[in-house]
């Protein structure tokens, strides 16, 4: 993965952590799928995401408005995720919504 390319503040994310059970039946190819369909979703600013090897992850999105979020979890592929989500992929997660007011970073040029 890789930081995300974002415009300056302010804007929305939405933090999921989450803890992967043992069943992947078709995980992978659910997580592609979501990630290239949120990309198409208006008010999508894109996002960032890792997984150790315990199977604790956390996606962060980022977003324009609230009425994106919303948007976003209402589409139909999204809601099928979902519930996958929390009758085979995970054991626990949560959701937090958030407005981002101040960003900064660091790049070095060379690394």
């Amino acid at each position: 993965m890789r930081i995300a390319n974002l415009p300056e503040p302010p804007y929305y994310m939405v933090s999921f952590t989450s803890q992967r059970t043992e069943v992947d039946d078709g995980y992978g190819e659910m997580g592609y799928a979501m990630a290239e369909l949120a990309s198409r979703q208006p008010g999508y600013l894109g996002f960032e995401s890792a997984r150790g090897a315990d199977g604790f992850g956390i996606l962060i999105s980022y977003w324009t408005d609230e009425a994106s979020i919303r948007s976003w979890k209402a589409v139909v592929d999204h809601v099928e995720a979902q519930r996958r989500g929390r009758s085979d992929w995970y054991s626990r997660y949560e959701i937090r919504v958030a407005v981002v007011q101040r960003a900064y970073g660091f790049h070095h040029e060379n690394k």
